[in-house]
C-alpha cells in the first residue's frame, strides 16, 4: 500500500522524538505530531526542571555549613520563588526548541496538533481537518498524573504538572503519596522553607526499593524537618479558600495546609487516542500492551515509554526503546530487547538515593544463604567540620557463588552520579574481587565502594 508516511509518532517526548530521529537517520519518511509542546514530561515538567529545583533547594546547605569552615554569614539568605519560576520556563523553552530544531535538521515533518487513530494505518489530526496514513504507527503520549476519583475534594489538589507553574510558593504544604516523584518534591520543598507534611498510606515510602533504604531515607528527610504520616489514608481535602486546606484522614488526623499536592503515581495517556479503532490492546489500567520489541497486538503498531504496560517509567528507557524500534525497523539491526530488571535509577531527594540491580529482599529469595552483603555507614568528611550529622550509606549485595555483584544501594551526596557506573559494573558482570583489587580514591566518598570487605 502507498503511504504518506513510512512511519508515524504519536507523542513528542523523549521516546517519540528519539524514535523519530533514528528512523529519518535511516532513510524513512517520517512525521510526529505534539499537542502540547516538544520535549515530553521530561523535559517540561519533569525531570529537567525538577533536578533544577534540587539545586535550588540544597543551596540552604551550604549556606547552614558555611560558618564551620570560616564564612561569617550575618544574615540568612533570602529565597525568591519568581526569580527560579522564570529561570526554569526559560531553560525549558531553550531546551524544546533544541529538540524541535533537531527533529527539523533530520528531515522529520512536525504536526502541532493532537493526532487520534482513525483506522489501522489512518491518523486524524484534530483541528487540521485532515487524516494521513502511516505503515507503521508509534505510540509515545507517555503518561499524565493520576487524582483518584473516589476522594471528596482531591480535585482541588494540584499535581506535579502545575508545582512549576505556581504564582508564588505556599508556605505550608501537603503532599500525598509515597513513591519517588512525592519524596522528591516533599525533600525540594522543604529545603526551599516551606512546611512540608508527606502523607502515606503506607510504610516505610518509596515502595519497591530496597527495605533498609527506604528505611534511612525516611529517617533522614524527618531529621531534616519533613513531616511525615505514614499509615495515613485521605479521607477528604476540603477547600476553605484559595490558601486554605484541611486535609483528613481516615484515622481522623487533620492537617491544615496553603497547599494540596497528589502524587500518587501516573496513569497511561491513551484515552481518546482512538487505539480502539485500530484493534490495539490495552490493560485494565488503559496501558498499551507490548512484547521484548515494543510491538502491540497489531504487527505494525508499536508504542515505547511511559504509555506501555512495562514497570519501568524512566526517561532513558523510553530513549532506548524507541531508538531500538527504529534501528529494527528501518536500519535492518537485530537489536537484544532490553532487560528492565534492576535498571540503575537515582531519586533526588536530600540526601540522594540511588540504586541499582537486585533489592536485598530479592536477591535472599533468589540466592538464599549464598548472597552476601556489604554495608558501610559513616559520616562524610565535610559533615565533620560542618557539624552536619547526616551520615552517608552504601550497600552492596554479592552472590557468593560466583562472587558477582548483583545489587548496590546508596543514600548520601553524589549517589546519582556513583549509581551510574555501578549499574555498568552490574551490567557486565563484574565481581568483588575485581572491586577490592581497585586502588581507591582518598579522600572521596566513593572509595568505600572497593575498601568493604567483610560482609555484615
Amino acid at each position: 500500500m502507498n503511504h504518506d508516511y513510512d512511519l508515524f509518532v504519536i507523542g513528542a517526548g523523549s521516546g517519540g522524538v528519539r524514535a523519530a530521529r533514528i528512523a529519518a537517520s535511516h532513510g524513512a519518511r517520517v512525521a510526529i505530531a505534539e499537542e502540547y509542546r516538544i520535549g515530553g514530561t521530561c523535559v517540561i515538567r519533569g525531570c529537567v526542571p525538577k533536578k533544577l529545583m534540587v539545586v535550588a533547594a540544597r543551596f540552604a546547605d551550604a549556606f547552614d555549613d558555611a560558618p564551620g569552615f570560616g564564612w561569617q554569614v550575618n544574615e540568612r539568605p533570602a529565597f525568591h520563588w519568581p526569580t527560579l519560576r522564570e529561570k526554569l520556563r526559560a531553560e525549558v523553552a531553550r531546551l524544546s526548541g533544541l529538540y524541535r530544531a533537531n527533529l527539523e535538521r533530520h528531515g522529520v515533518e512536525i504536526l502541532d496538533c493532537r493526532a487520534e487513530l482513525a483506522g489501522p494505518h489512518d491518523i486524524h489530526l484534530v483541528g487540521k481537518e485532515r487524516t494521513v496514513s502511516a505503515a507503521h504507527v508509534l505510540i509515545a503520549t507517555g503518561s499524565a498524573p493520576w487524582v483518584p476519583h473516589n476522594i471528596p475534594g482531591a480535585a482541588h489538589a494540584i499535581t506535579s504538572n502545575e508545582i512549576f507553574e505556581l504564582e508564588q510558593l505556599p508556605r505550608s504544604i501537603a503532599i500525598i503519596g509515597g513513591g519517588y516523584i512525592a519524596v522528591e518534591f516533599a525533600s525540594i520543598l522543604n529545603g526551599l522553607g516551606v512546611q512540608t507534611h508527606l502523607l502515606y498510606r503506607g510504610a516505610p515510602i518509596l515502595r519497591g526499593f530496597d527495605m533498609e533504604l527506604r528505611e534511612k531515607l525516611q529517617e533522614a528527610l524527618a531529621a531534616r524537618g519533613v513531616n511525615i504520616h505514614t499509615q495515613a489514608d485521605v479521607d477528604r481535602v476540603e477547600k476553605h479558600g484559595e490558601s486554605d486546606f484541611a486535609v483528613h484522614t481516615r484515622a481522623g488526623e487533620t492537617l491544615r495546609v496553603e497547599q494540596v499536592l497528589y502524587a500518587t503515581g501516573r496513569e497511561p495517556y491513551t484515552f481518546g487516542l482512538g487505539l480502539e479503532k485500530a484493534g490495539v490492546e490495552l490493560t485494565g489500567n488503559g496501558a498499551v500492551k507490548v512484547d521484548e520489541h515494543n510491538r502491540t497486538n497489531v504487527a505494525h503498531i508499536f508504542a515505547v515509554g511511559d504509555v506501555t504496560h512495562q514497570n519501568a517509567q524512566l526517561t532513558p528507557v523510553a530513549i532506548r526503546e524507541g531508538h531500538a524500534v527504529a534501528d529494527r525497523l528501518f536500519g535492518g539491526l537485530e537489536v537484544e530487547p532490553l532487560q528492565y530488571e534492576g535498571i540503575p535509577t537515582a531519586v533526588f531527594t536530600t540526601p540522594e538515593l540511588g540504586t541499582a540491580g537486585l533489592t536485598e529482599e530479592a536477591a535472599r529469595a533468589r540466592f538464599g544463604d549464598a548472597l552476601q552483603v556489604f554495608r558501610s555507614e559513616f559520616r562524610p568528611l565535610a559533615n565533620t567540620i560542618s557539624g552536619r550529622e547526616e551520615h552517608t550509606f552504601m550497600k552492596l549485595l554479592v552472590n557468593g557463588a560466583d562472587d558477582r555483584l548483583i545489587g548496590a544501594h546508596l543514600l548520601g551526596e553524589g549517589a546519582g552520579e556513583l549509581i551510574q557506573l555501578l549499574g555498568a559494573l552490574i551490567a557486565a558482570g563484574a565481581t568483588k574481587a575485581q572491586l577490592d583489587a581497585t586502588i581507591a580514591v582518598h579522600p572521596t566518598v566513593a572509595e568505600e565502594l572497593v575498601t568493604m570487605r567483610t560482609p555484615s
